[in-house]
C-alpha cells in the first residue's frame, strides 16, 4: 500500500528532522563557546567576532534562511589561516594554546556557513568538543561542570538526530506522513524528554568511575600552570606596586578551615615570602633556602630557628597557642606555601619542601603544584611590657641584614625622628610609626600614572595615599632609619567568613604586605601599618556568594583535587556510617523490645476478641496489595476500553490492540504467530481456507488502519474480529 501525502500545512518529518538536527548542532557549537567564554581566558576580539558569526548564524536558523560559502572560497580561507596561525603563535598570541584556540574558532565560523556533507556536521561537532576540552585546560571552575553538563545534553540530541537524519536520507522506502499536523512536535517533546534523562545517566556514572577508581595524586595539570601576576607578586624579588596589581582582582586564591573555629573569629596575617633588602624600588630576599625533613605521614617539620633568624631563637614562652588549619589553594603559580605565624609543620603529598630563614616554605616538588595541605602553627605572641623591656642586644647577623638602607631623600629619617621623640623603647617607637600611617595616610589602589624616581618619599611627602607595599615598605624603612632592625612581609589577610563551609575565604584583592620587626629574646614581631579595611561574613542579598563560593569550594576540593587520600576518607566514612547504622538499629531493638513485645501482644488479644473486624482488614489490605501489583495490568485495561470506545482518536493503536486480540484468539487454537512473520506471511501459513479468509480480510483493513492511520477502516475492526473468532470455533 503506497503511503498517504501529507495534508497540506503538515510538515515532512523528514524536513522536520533536517530542521532541528541543523538547530541541535547550533545549540551544540553556541554551548561549547559559551563554556569557552565563561573561562574569562578568551580576548575580547575573538569573543565579539565568533559571537556576531554565531548571533547570524542563529537568526538564519530561526528565520529558515541559507547562506554557503562557495567552496571556492572555502579553501583559500583555510590555507591563509594557517599562515595567519604561525603568525598569531609567534608574534600576537605568542602561545601554543592561545593560538590553537584561535585556529578552532576559525575552523567554527568557516564551518558554521559552509555545511554540504555528512563530514562537515561532523567536523562542526568536533570543533564544538575541542571548544569545551580547552576550557577544561583554561578553567577548574565549578561553572564548568554546569557547562559540560549542559554541552553533553545538546550532544545527545544533535547525534541522535544526526543518526536519524542520515538514516532517513539512506532509506530505499520514505517513511509516511501522519495526518497529525503536530507530528514534529511530538519528535521534538521526546528528544526534550530523552536528552536530560541521558545526560544524567551518563554523569550518573562518570560520578561512579571518577570516585571509585583509584586515582593518582598528581594534582590538577601536575606542575603545569600559567603565569600570573600572583606568582610575581609572591617570589623573592617583589618590585613596588605588584602586590596592588594583585589586589585588582576578585578571584578566589584559596579556602582556609581552622580547627575549632567555626563563627570566624580569627584575624590572621598568612605569611609567605618574607623581604630584607631594599634598592628604593624593589625588595628582594637572600636564596638560603635549606630543605626540610620528610617524615612517613608526610609531615614536613618547620624548625623553630628558621623562622626566628636560623640560630637566635624565640625563647619558649610559658603561653602558646597552637592550631591546625587545612588550606585548600587554587591553581596560582606560585611555590610558596601561607602559613599563619609562626609555623610548626607542614603536611601534604609532597616530595620536597624547604624553608629560608624568614620562615618561608616552598613546594620543590615540581610534579606536584600546590593544592590542598595542613599545617600547625604557634600563633601566641608576646605582650607589649615584655616587647617594651627587649633592649638592643642584636645579634651581628640581624644587624647587617635588616638594617641596611639604600640612598634616601633626607627628610625620611627626620620624619622617623620626629614621630618617634617621645618614645622611650623600641616597641613604642614602632608603635608609633605604626598609628602614624595608619591615621594620616589614605588607602588606594591607583598606582602613580608614571614611575618616579623615590617612590617611599613620593607616598610619605607627595601623594601620601597608596596600597599595603607603600605603607609596609615606608614604616619599615623608617624603622632601619632609627635603627630597629626590619623586613617586609608578603601574603593574605581576610576576615571574610563563609558561615555554610566553616571556611575563610581569601581572595586575590587580600593580597596584603605588612612588616615585622626583630626584638631580642622575642624574636620578630608583627607591625601592620596599612589602615583597616571592611570586611567579614556577607550579609542580605550578599550572602548569595556564600552559596556560590561553597558549591565552587566543593567543586575544587572533591574534584579537580579529589584523590586517593580523598577515597580513603570517603571510604572510611562509608564503613563507619554502615557500621553506625547497624550498631544503632540493634541499640534501637534492645531498647525497645520490651514495648514490640507488649504491642505484639495486645495486637494478639484484640484479634481474638474481634476475629471479623480484623479478617475484613487483613482482606482489605491483600485487595490493595493486590491493586498496587497489577496497576500496569490495570492501567493497559483501562487503555484498551477507551481505545475500544473511540478508536478514532488514535487509529494506529486502535488497529494494533485489535491485532493483538485476534493474534492471541487463533493463539488458542494452536495457530502462533512468530515474530519474525509479517502479517501477509502469516496469512498464507494458515491452510484452513475457512478461517484464512476471514484472517485474511481483517489484516487488509488492519494494515489500511495501522499504516494508513484510517479511523474510517479502524471501526470496522471489532466486526472483523468477531468473523474470525467464530471461524475458530467452528474450525
Amino acid at each position: 500500500m503506497a503511503p498517504q501525502s501529507p495534508q497540506p500545512g503538515v510538515i515532512p518529518l523528514n524536513g522536520a528532522i533536517d530542521h532541528y538536527f541543523e538547530l541541535a548542532l547550533y545549540l551544540l557549537v553556541l554551548t561549547g563557546f559559551a563554556t569557552l567564554a565563561s573561562t574569562g581566558g578568551l580576548d575580547l576580539p575573538s569573543t565579539i567576532l565568533v559571537g556576531v558569526a554565531l548571533a547570524v548564524r542563529g537568526y538564519q536558523l530561526a528565520k529558515r534562511q541559507q547562506f554557503v560559502i562557495s567552496e571556492a572560497w572555502t579553501t583559500p580561507l583555510s590555507i591563509a589561516y594557517f599562515v595567519f596561525f604561525a603568525a598569531d603563535y609567534f608574534i600576537l598570541s605568542r602561545g601554543f594554546l592561545p593560538a590553537t584556540v584561535h585556529l578552532a574558532l576559525f575552523g567554527v565560523v568557516v564551518r558554521m556557513f559552509s555545511l554540504r556533507r555528512e563530514r562537515d556536521h561532523v567536523t562542526l561537532a568536533i570543533l564544538a568538543f575541542l571548544m569545551v576540552l580547552a576550557s577544561a585546560v583554561l578553567t577548574v571552575d565549578s561553572i564548568f561542570l554546569f557547562s559540560f553538563a549542559l554541552f553533553m545534553m545538546m550532544a545527545v540530541g544533535t547525534f541522535v538526530l544526526m543518526e536519524m537524519r542520515r538514516s532517513g536520507h539512506a532509506a530505499n522506502i520514505q517513511a509516511r506522513h501522519s495526518n497529525d499536523p503536530q507530528e514534529h512536535r511530538h519528535l521534538a517533546f521526546a528528544l526534550a524528554r530523552v536528552a536530560p534523562a541521558l545526560m544524567f545517566m551518563i554523569l550518573i556514572g562518570g560520578a561512579v568511575v571518577f570516585f571509585v577508581m583509584p586515582r593518582m595524586s598528581a594534582g590538577y595539570m601536575g606542575a603545569y600552570s600559567f603565569g600570573t601576576d600572583i606568582s610575581s607578586g609572591f617570589s623573592d624579588h617583589v618590585q613596588l606596586g605588584q602586590i596592588g596589581q594583585i589586589q585588582q582582582s576578585g578571584s578566589v586564591v584559596m579556602h582556609i578551615q581552622i580547627d575549632g573555629d567555626t563563627v570566624g573569629r580569627s584575624d590572621l596575617h598568612w605569611r609567605g615570602v618574607t623581604l630584607a633588602d631594599f634598592d628604593g624600588r624593589t625588595w628582594s630576599s637572600p636564596r638560603d633556602q635549606f630543605t626540610l625533613q620528610h617524615q612517613s605521614d608526610n609531615t614536613f617539620k618547620v624548625p623553630r630557628a628558621t623562622v626566628f633568624a636560623r640560630s637566635f631563637a624565640k625563647p619558649i614562652l610559658a603561653r602558646e597557642h597552637v592550631i591546625h588549619y587545612r588550606v585548600l589553594m587554587e591553581p596560582i603559580g606560585t611555590n610558596v606555601f601561607f602559613l599563619a605565624p609562626w609555623a610548626r609543620s607542614v603536611t601534604g603529598n609532597y616530595r620536597m619542601l624547604a624553608s629560608d630563614g624568614g620562615g618561608a616554605v616552598y613546594n620543590l616538588d615540581s610534579q606536584r603544584s600546590i593544592s590542598r595541605y595542613e599545617a600547625d602553627s604557634d600563633i601566641a605572641t608576646a605582650a607589649p611590657a615584655e616587647l617594651r623591656t627587649a633592649g638592643r642586644d642584636y645579634p651581628v647577623p640581624i644587624t647587617g641584614q635588616y638594617l641596611r638602607l639604600p640612598s634616601l631623600d633626607a627628610r625620611v629619617p627626620q620624619l622617623a625622628a620626629q614621630i618617634t621623640r617621645s618614645a622611650t623603647n623600641d616597641f613604642d617607637r614602632a608603635a608609633a610609626i605604626e598609628n602614624y600611617l595608619r591615621t594620616r595616610f589614605g588607602y588606594t589602589l591607583q598606582l602613580p600614572q608614571s614611575p618616579v624616581k623615590d617612590p617611599i618619599a613620593n607616598f610619605l611627602f607627595e601623594r601620601k595615599q597608596g596600597h599595603c607595599e607603600y605603607f609596609a615598605s615606608s614604616m619599615a624603612v623608617m624603622l632601619r632609619t632609627i635603627g630597629i632592625p626590619s623586613r617586609v612581609v608578603t601574603g593574605f589577610r581576610s576576615d571574610e567568613f563563609n558561615d555554610l563551609t566553616g571556611n575563610y575565604v581569601v581572595r586575590a584583592k587580600d593580597a596584603h604586605a605588612w612588616v615585622e620587626a626583630y626584638f631580642p629574646g622575642y624574636g620578630w614581631q608583627t607591625f601592620d601599618p596599612t589602615p583597616a579595611g571592611n570586611g567579614g561574613t556577607p550579609q542580605g542579598w550578599d550572602r548569595l556568594a556564600l552559596y556560590v563560593d561553597a558549591m565552587a569550594s566543593f567543586w575544587r576540593d572533591w574534584v579537580v583535587s579529589y584523590d586517593t587520600s580523598h577515597q580513603y576518607s570517603l571510604g572510611q566514612a562509608a564503613f563507619s556510617g554502615t557500621r553506625g547504622a547497624w550498631e544503632n538499629a540493634r541499640k534501637w531493638a534492645r531498647l525497645h523490645y520490651a514495648s514490640m513485645l507488649k504491642w505484639a501482644r495486645r495486637s494478639q488479644d484484640r484479634v481474638q476478641h474481634s476475629p471479623g473486624r480484623w479478617a475484613i482488614l487483613g482482606a482489605g489490605v491483600v485487595l490493595i496489595l493486590l491493586l498496587l501489583g497489577n496497576l500496569g495490568r490495570i492501567a493497559r485495561l483501562l487503555h484498551e476500553k477507551w481505545l475500544q470506545a473511540h478508536p478514532e482518536r488514535s487509529p494506529e493503536q486502535a488497529a494494533a490492540m485489535w491485532y493483538q486480540r485476534m493474534a492471541r484468539a487463533l493463539a488458542r487454537r494452536g495457530l502462533r504467530k512468530p515474530a519474525a512473520q509479517t502479517a501477509q506471511e502469516f496469512v498464507k501459513k494458515i491452510e484452513d481456507s475457512r478461517l484464512r479468509e476471514p484472517v485474511a480480510r481483517f489484516t487488509q483493513v488492519y494494515e489500511s488502519a495501522r499504516f494508513g492511520n484510517s479511523a474510517e477502516d479502524v471501526k470496522r475492526l471489532p466486526e472483523l474480529y468477531e468473523e474470525v473468532e467464530t471461524a475458530t470455533r467452528t474450525r
